[in-house]
């Protein structure tokens, strides 16, 4: 077993690596994409762009164009249905990654190799030497992480299809982890595979709960999830007590893996034994509706809680700061389907400065500037800042190529430099482009919501009916957080209103309409909760307007805003409320197949 001293070693060697990374920024960037295309250079898709060999940046640049992933998709279909050529990387393509970004309605297919697993370890080895050096003694505890693997497939060619974090935690590189002492979690390995979500929690919740004092950092990938994990706490205490008083599992844990890591040879539960003193201590805590500090209550040693809250996350902090007494919330690195891309070397800030540091051995990485169009610059051929060019207080879009064969791709998020760690650019995440609602992994944009109120309308012709004005917002003080539609109709018709099951309708209809992503987080996932449609009084609409016009707002460029986040406004529509309406039911989803 890895003991102090070795892991001091390991921490340092970490930290010296950072440093050096981050002090040879360009020189490290000119290594990577030199490499790549070294590797890659003779792949069907560089081939088209006439690089004759050539392995330089400058060459790269003039030649390859920037992509979306529509320009890349026929190939990755290709390959999702059995292409082994060499199309986008000279490496076997090993698995797709699922992006919760979506094309026409499905994720999108992300290309990676094997090695990539490497890089994604290696960045993950990074993060407790950085949040060692900020609190001590992480090392005499445990973490009381919720993680969950989702639902893969497979393409028509045999290739796995599975979101990023699910490959790693099904990966050799996570199972067959060797111990370190900063990285031990209460929930064992069974638990975190298991596919089933309500299985998975409650079985994690139930070792946590167990081992509550030995816990030193509490978490999840996302502030959603962890604000979800404390609402199963308070549906399901009740039972969680029992078992602990009895020391006996919930029989709705039927998962084989999970029974198996709880037991030890002769069947008895090894976590699992009779604890009166606990369950009445959860009882106590958990019977009063009162839940505020309820993670510093059951958990008191806790350090920190270790969750994404930038970009649409940052909507849960007041949640977890009313459950954890204002705990610190570390978003400790950056990373995507894609690729990953940093880490946050000041990790216990507070949200709104939070920063990531750019890894510039991840992938090679260039930075579209992120400025209003003008109809003056429409046809102008956007140029690509490097690492080393970049601009304090400016906004980029991340462009990146990967070993695995993204080349120049756009991944869609806007970033703002806000200062240098050595000669690597630091950022804060502003937003995912174009994303209007989100809650959990689900992201929204403009026209998804658009066809989605134009379907659910068609429900009410029939009462001569029409959706005069909408806007929307995603409501997380429900748990789990739903999507908030907000309706102006106009009826042509008082004796034939829509009925309040004819709108509830509607609702469903909107949800049928939204994506994948969306849908499995309502259905499997049980992370968003049902839609609901307000319908607000004539006139609402052009108060809003009048609202906005006395805020300095131009009358002649007013447009509706599609999404709204800004209390007056939220509460001048809900001054004017009518009635409101609930999906019905679950819109329908199962795990995509690729054809």
């Amino acid at each position: 077993m890895a003991d102090s001293k070795t892991c001091n070693q390991k921490h340092a060697k970490a930290l010296d690596f950072i440093e050096e990374m981050t002090k040879n920024t360009d020189s490290v960037q000119d290594k990577v994409i030199t490499e790549i295309l070294r590797r890659n250079g003779e792949t069907e898709y560089l081939s088209r762009f006439q690089l004759n060999g050539a392995t330089d940046r400058k060459t790269f640049k003039s030649k390859v164009p920037i992509i979306k992933y529509e320009d890349l998709e026929p190939e990755i279909l290709r390959i999702a249905n059995g292409d082994r050529s060499a199309i986008l990387c000279s490496q076997p393509i090993s698995e797709f990654l699922t992006s919760s970004g979506t094309s026409a309605g499905e994720r999108k297919l992300m290309p990676t190799i094997e090695e990539e697993l490497d890089r994604r370890t290696l960045l993950y080895s990074l993060l407790m030497p950085v949040m060692n050096l900020y609190l001590p003694g992480l090392d005499k505890g445990k973490a009381l992480y919720f993680l969950f693997v989702k639902s893969e497939t497979k393409t028509p060619g045999g290739l796995l299809a599975r979101p990023v974090l699910t490959s790693y935690y099904k990966s050799e590189h996570f199972k067959n982890r060797p111990h370190d002492p900063y990285t031990v979690y209460t929930s064992p390995d069974g638990a975190i595979l298991c596919s089933d979500s309500f299985q998975s929690m409650y079985t994690q919740m139930l070792c946590g709960l167990y081992q509550r004092e030995e816990v030193l950092r509490l978490g999840a990938v996302f502030a959603s999830g962890l604000v979800r994990a404390i609402r199963f706490l308070q549906l399901h205490w009740r039972q969680l007590a029992h078992d602990i008083a009895t020391g006996t599992l919930n029989p709705k844990i039927t998962d084989p893996s999970i029974r198996q890591c709880l037991a030890s040879d002769n069947n008895k539960l090894q976590i699992l034994k009779p604890n009166l003193e606990l369950a009445e201590f959860i009882t106590n805590e958990c019977c009063d509706e009162n839940w505020e500090g309820i993670i510093t209550r059951i958990w008191p040693n806790t350090k920190y809680l270790e969750v994404i809250v930038t970009g649409a996350m940052a909507q849960y902090i007041p949640t977890l700061d009313y459950y954890s007494n204002g705990l610190p919330k570390a978003c400790t690195m950056y990373a995507s389907s894609e690729c990953y891309f940093g880490l946050n070397l000041k990790p216990l800030c507070k949200p709104s400065e939070v920063t990531y540091t750019i890894m510039p051995n991840m992938g090679y990485f260039e930075f579209l500037p992120h400025e209003p169009s003008t109809s003056s610059s429409k046809h102008v051929i956007p140029k690509l800042i490097d690492m080393a060019d970049l601009e304090m207080g400016k906004e980029y879009e991340l462009v990146i190529t990967t070993y695995s064969g993204l080349c120049r791709y756009q991944v869609g998020d806007i970033l703002r430099v806000t200062g240098f760690y050595n000669t690597a650019p630091q950022f804060q995440f502003v937003r995912r482009k174009n994303v209007l609602l989100s809650i959990d992994s689900d992201k929204t944009d403009e026209a998804e919501l658009q066809v989605a109120v134009e379907n659910a309308s068609k429900l009410l012709r029939d009462f001569n009916t029409s959706v005069v004005e909408y806007t929307s917002y995603a409501d997380t003080k429900t748990i789990p957080g739903h999507y908030v539609i907000y309706w102006e109709l106009l009826v042509l018709d008082q004796d034939n209103l829509p009925s309040d099951e004819v709108l509830n309708q509607c609702c469903l209809v909107m949800e049928e309409a939204f994506n994948s992503v969306y849908r499995q987080g309502r259905v499997a996932d049980h992370s968003i909760g049902p839609l609901e449609i307000r319908i607000v009084k004539n006139g609402t609409f052009e108060e809003l307007m009048d609202y906005a016009i006395s805020r300095g707002a131009s009358i002649n460029q007013y447009k509706v805003p599609r999404c709204v986040n800004f209390t007056p406004i939220m509460e001048l529509l809900d001054s004017r409320l009518l009635s409101t309406h609930f999906s019905p039911a679950c819109p329908h989803w199962t795990p995509e197949r690729r054809n």
